[in-house]
């Protein structure tokens, strides 16, 4: 079940813990993804928060919201990007795509393998996406103060042969949220240096969401079709031979 889209606007853009969240994610995206310059960025669920940098120099940004999720204008005090849309039937051509991100989308899902099916549909040949889930092993998926307490919580091996699964081929991996989901001072204060902790010493320390980018797996064309076989496939470039002319 998706969360309401008030909520999610409320906890990234007016409370302290979000936009803390929000900056934590986005600085590990941009380490992926440093620019999107000439190339058309697509966002579902609630992935406004982390598209902002991409609007100077991408040649387009959506951010797509589903349904039962609700939909709010983005960015503020700029032309509205954002859109409402079905879960699994969204208002993009198919293969138009260069970047794809997902946040609060696939974990609160109902059908998620249909709504996996529609990101391969949109994503372009050589295109790629980034998964950003709740870590099962992490602090963030075990509290619902957060959205990211909301839904299904992944592994990352989960992730995976789920992408996989759905033509998939994960690539690269990360991790953010180190600090704890509390409001305290103490870790409100800490919270940068815990991200930097956690990214340096990750195997010690569960962040609390994965971010999984994969690229669109694209098979050779199979089908009835009947094969010619060539059996010396370079004697047509071969100079035929000349003819002597005979002594008259």
């Amino acid at each position: 079940m998706h969360l309401d889209v008030q909520d999610l606007r409320n906890f990234y853009y007016r409370s302290a813990l979000g936009r803390a969240a929000q900056r934590a994610v986005r600085n590990r995206l941009l380490t992926l993804w440093p620019e999107a310059h000439g190339q058309t960025v697509i966002g579902f669920g609630f992935a406004a928060p982390l598209l902002r940098p991409y609007l100077a120099d991408a040649r387009r940004v959506m951010a797509l919201m589903p349904g039962p999720q609700g939909v709010m204008p983005w960015p503020a005090g700029m032309p509205n990007v954002a859109c409402l849309c079905e879960e699994t039937l969204w208002p993009i051509e198919t293969g138009r795509a260069d970047k794809l991100v997902l946040m609060h989308g696939l974990e609160t899902s109902e059908r998620p393998s249909q709504l996996l099916e529609e990101c391969y549909r949109v994503l372009g040949p050589g295109g790629k996406v980034v998964f950003i889930v709740p870590n099962r092993a992490g602090l963030w998926s075990r509290s619902d103060k957060t959205p990211f307490g909301f839904g299904r919580p992944y592994s990352q091996g989960q992730l995976e042969t789920q992408l996989r699964i759905h033509g998939f081929m994960p690539e690269r991996h990360a991790a953010a949220l180190y600090q704890p989901p509390s409001t305290k001072r103490f870790w409100m204060k800490t919270g940068a240096m815990a991200e930097r902790f956690g990214q340096r010493f990750g195997m010690v320390m569960a962040g609390g969401v994965l971010l999984v980018e994969a690229t669109k797996r694209v098979q050779a064309p199979s089908g009835p079709g009947e094969r010619i076989r060539v059996r010396n496939p370079l004697g047509v470039l071969s100079p035929k031979p000349v003819k002597e002319a005979k002594p008259v």
